[in-house]
């Protein structure tokens, strides 16, 4: 009986480890989610970014042209 309670007390415990893994696991997954959310949201606004500042050269860039122009009338 010794052995049988024993046993008993190794597969509960047993049990209670495995469901701390599974909850262990859920938990990782929803942050690899959450993760690969803000992923995509960061490589969007860097995209944005990237055009803005792309936008932004071009106009400094006709405003440049057009002070030269200036210059050279003047």
């Amino acid at each position: 009986m010794n052995g049988d309670n024993k046993d008993k007390l190794e597969l509960a415990s047993l049990e209670t480890r495995i469901d701390e893994l599974i909850r262990t696991i859920e938990g990782l997954a929803d942050e690899n989610t959450e993760l690969r959310n803000q992923k995509i949201s960061l490589a969007n606004e860097k995209t944005e970014l990237l055009n803005k500042t792309e936008q932004a050269k071009t106009r400094v860039e006709g405003m440049i042209i057009r002070l030269k122009a200036l210059e050279t009338r003047g």
